[in-house]
Parts: structure tokens; C-alpha cells; sequence
């Protein structure tokens, strides 16, 4: 199953259908006592416990309450508690007596030296910033940050991090993932996921990421009765023959993830065969023979021609995938997509989603995503260190791609080859699109090494991380199938 994020309604719609366990303290019982696990195994894998100190920054209501009753556990185990109390006349009264009577001490600051902190200021229906006396407490800590449930400062529905708040080292959360988890992901550091006896629903308009098992289990490999032809002809429309970059990354990458055929389609033709001589190659379109899936744009230009291209193609019943110059045509003319019936997948980064919805991205990414695939009645990803593919029916898969390294020239134009072949297999668009964020990213940490990269250095790395995902999640014997 996928990972689910919540939003923080549907968070409090969980909790509150537990009943008695909401009611009678159990949740935040179990929630503290998964705080204080997590706090201990850290203490213990930096010299243990006893003696050790730790500071709680404590606001109000309940977030406060679950780090409070956490303090008296720690302090329980021979851990030095100190408290600073941001919102005294609110604190939880349940987990401050709790806490007192463990011996723990409400100070007016943190310690001078302390091992470890814990950030209990707002939970998830805080927003904005954290507050002035918030943001001076942490200004001068320097050691490792463990926020329950949220970084504060953090907005937990958009994943928007505004210039006063937390990062934190660990991230402890309770029954679900919320969607700042998935959005705010390189703010929270390791998240750990604590079972409280809360049963999320599933809801079609939800936000979801796929693991490397299920990115594993999804990726079409050759069967016993397959040929070239059975899994999946992909035609590439990309570059020039002054600018072959584009064409030679889009088709490489069509090549490296698959074991079907890649057709080229454009005046590129001559290099991209010289580089891969299995690609079928051809100048014009009415030659390109039978696909069963389109990626259609980097580098094809936004003239005349280009419109035709994309008119012919999007014309027809096969899926598609357009990206970069294909999208500066569909932007000057929606309707080559509005509203067509066959799967089609869109590609943009920050700057072409605006030109497409007329609007900058803002601060609601899963909002303004799921906006523009309803207005097109189309699959779009929209590209980002957290890449997020959103249906027409509002479903959301995400990726946090752990790096930037992708960030170069030429690596949208991989991602495209990577889809579009996944499509041609016959993965649904907003599955295609995920399952080649997912290897697109881990292609880039594993080409990187922590040092700069090139479109191509990542391209290369891309059969071998398929590999080693199917290989790691029980895929090597090849029996693995497409669905």
C-alpha cells in the first residue's frame, strides 16, 4: 500500500472516531511514551541515559501535554527534565503535574548545556511562523531537535516553512503521516512513525507516495512470452538537429528503462542513433511506425511545427506525455488537451506550471496541482525536490527526492525518456509519473556521491538503480509484472 499523508482535519477526524482512546488519554499516553523512546534511544546511542539533560519547549494544548508526559518518563530514567513554559495559563495541566512530579523543572530558558531538545510549541493546527519568544529560544540551540509531530513554525497541511521555525533531527508523529511530512520532508529529518491505535480512511483526493517495494512490484520487465513489441514501443519527439542534447537524453533514458523499443521522431534522428543504435530513428512523424505512447517536447521548439506535432499526437488514442517546449505550445492553446480521453501526462517545473494555469505555483502546492489537472482533465507533475503527481480526481502521489542533485540541465529531459517508456508499458499516467520520479531521484543521489552532476552522469545511473531496487524488493528473478 501506499503511504498515506493526512491533512490536519482528516487527523482529528482519525483520532476523535477512536472514542474511548481519545476521551480517556490513552492516544496521548502512547504518543508520549513513543516521544520518550525515540528521546532515549538517541541518549543511549550517545552515551546513555542517566545524568543525561534535556530541554522541552512546551506551548499549549495537547502538543505540549504529549512532550510533558514524555519529560516524565525521561525524567523517570535518571534524565535531567528542564521545561520552558511559552504559554504557562494554557499548558497541558494533565502532563505539567505528570512532569513535576517526576521531578522534572520548569526553567524561564534552557539550560546552558543540555544533549537534546524537544519541540513541543504547536501541533498541527498551528500555522504561521513561530511566535518572537518561541523563535529566541531556539536561536541559540545547537543540539540535536526532536519535534513532536511537526517542526513548529511549519504549516502542516501545505508543508510551508516560514523564516522562523524549527529543524529538526527527528520528527516523532502519531498514527498517520501528515502532509507536511511528505511536503516539508528536509525539515524534519528522520520521521518516526509511532502506532497509537488510530485507523486512517482512504480518500480518493488524498496525498500518497509509493515505496521503493511498490516502485519495484509496478515495474514492467520482460515475461516468458514477450517480445520487443508486447512491453511497450515508446516514440520520443525532442531536439534539434543544431540542439541534440535534449533528443539523445530523452531517448537514452527511454532505452535504459525498459526492455521494449524506443522510436525517435525529429531532424536529431542521426545523433541519437549514433549514440544508441537500438533506437529506431526517423525525421518525420508519418514515418515513425506503431507506438503505443508519446513523450513529446524537450527541445522540439514552440513554431508551427511543433504545433502540428502536438496536434497529430494529441489527436489520437495513445497515451502521451508532453514537457518543456510541448508545454509552452499547450499554454498559448489548452484545448489540445482539455478534455481528452486517452491518458495524458504533463510534466512542468515551477515556471512552465504558471504559464499553464496562468498563476505562480504559491504556496499550496498539492492545491494548486490538483487545480490545473481538474481544469485540464489531464495527470500533471509538477517537478521539484518534492515532486508531486496529481489525477483530475484530486489524488496526489508525492516523492521527496532526498537531493537537489537533479537540479541540472538536461535532467527534466531524462525524467521524460523514464516516463514515457513507462507509459508505452502501460502504467497509468499518475503511476508512470511517480515510479519515474522515484528512479529519476535515485539515479541522481547515486551519481552524485555527494559532488555535482551532468544530465548524463545521471542518465547513466539509471538501469543500474532498477536494478538494485528490483533486486533489494524481491524482483530478481524477473517474475515481477506490470499492475
Amino acid at each position: 500500500m501506499p503511504i498515506q499523508y493526512l491533512t490536519a482535519d482528516a487527523v482529528r477526524a482519525a483520532e476523535h472516531a477512536t472514542g474511548d482512546l481519545l476521551a480517556n488519554g490513552t492516544l496521548m499516553r502512547r504518543a508520549a511514551a513513543g516521544v520518550a523512546r525515540v528521546v532515549l534511544g538517541e541518549l543511549t546511542g550517545t552515551g546513555g541515559c542517566y545524568g543525561r539533560a534535556v530541554g522541552l519547549v512546551i506551548g499549549a494544548g495537547n502538543n505540549g501535554g504529549d512532550a510533558l508526559y514524555a519529560g516524565a518518563i525521561l525524567a523517570r530514567r535518571g534524565v535531567r527534565c528542564s521545561a520552558v513554559l511559552l504559554a504557562p495559563d494554557t499548558t497541558h495541566s494533565g502532563g505539567l503535574a505528570a512532569f513535576r512530579g517526576a521531578g522534572g523543572r520548569i526553567t524561564g530558558a534552557l539550560p546552558d548545556t543540555v544533549d537534546l531538545v524537544i519541540d513541543a510549541v504547536v501541533g498541527i493546527g498551528g500555522t504561521g511562523p513561530l511566535r518572537p519568544a518561541a523563535a529566541a529560544v531556539f536561536a541559540g540551540v545547537t543540539v540535536p531537535i526532536v519535534a513532536v509531530d511537526l517542526p513548529s513554525g511549519i504549516d502542516a497541511d501545505t508543508g510551508v516553512v516560514h523564516d522562523r521555525s524549527v529543524r529538526a533531527a527527528i520528527t516523532v508523529t502519531f498514527g498517520a503521516y501528515r502532509n507536511l511530512h511528505l511536503l516539508a520532508a528536509p525539515r524534519c529529518g528522520r520521521i518516526v512513525l509511532v502506532d497509537i491505535g488510530m485507523a486512517p480512511t482512504d480518500t480518493p483526493d488524498g496525498l500518497f507516495s509509493l515505496t521503493d517495494a511498490e516502485v519495484a512490484a509496478r515495474w514492467p520487465v520482460p515475461g516468458p512470452a514477450d517480445d520487443k513489441y508486447t512491453q511497450g514501443v515508446v516514440g520520443i519527439v525532442a531536439g534539434s538537429q543544431r540542439y541534440p542534447g535534449a533528443a539523445i537524453l530523452a531517448s537514452g533514458a527511454a532505452v535504459s528503462a525498459t526492455s521494449g523499443m524506443t522510436r525517435f521522431v525529429g531532424s536529431a534522428a542521426e545523433a541519437v542513433v549514433s549514440h544508441y543504435p537500438e533506437v529506431v530513428a526517423v525525421d518525420d512523424l508519418a514515418d515513425a511506425g506503431k507506438v503505443q505512447a508519446w513523450a513529446v517536447g524537450p527541445g522540439m521548439g514552440t513554431g508551427d511545427r511543433a504545433l502540428d506535432i502536438l496536434r497529430t499526437v494529441l489527436a489520437g488514442d495513445l497515451p502521451v506525455l508532453v514537457d518543456a517546449d510541448g508545454l509552452t505550445v499547450i499554454a498559448r492553446d489548452p484545448d489540445l488537451v482539455r478534455g481528452r480521453t486517452a491518458p495524458t501526462l504533463l510534466t512542468p517545473h515551477a515556471g512552465e506550471f504558471a504559464r499553464l494555469s496562468g498563476a505562480a505555483v504559491g504556496a499550496d502546492r498539492p492545491a494548486a496541482v490538483r487545480a490545473l489537472a481538474a481544469d485540464l482533465g489531464v495527470t500533471v507533475l509538477l517537478k521539484g525536490r518534492i515532486t508531486l503527481v496529481a489525477t483530475p480526481a484530486g489524488r496526489v502521489y508525492g516523492n521527496d527526492a532526498g537531493s537537489s542533485w537533479a537540479a541540472t540541465a538536461g535532467a527534466g529531459d531524462v525524467l521524460t525518456g523514464i516516463a514515457g517508456s513507462l507509459l508505452a508499458a502501460g502504467l497509468e499516467p499518475e503511476i508512470a509519473g511517480a515510479c519515474a520520479a522515484r528512479v529519476h531521484a535515485l539515479a541522481a543521489l547515486r551519481a552524485s556521491g555527494g559532488a555535482p552532476i551532468g544530465a548524463s552522469a545521471l542518465l547513466a545511473a539509471v538501469r543500474p538503480v532498477i536494478g538494485n531496487l528490483r533486486t533489494a524488493h524481491g524482483g530478481a528473478d524477473g517474475h515481477i509484472t506490470t499492475g
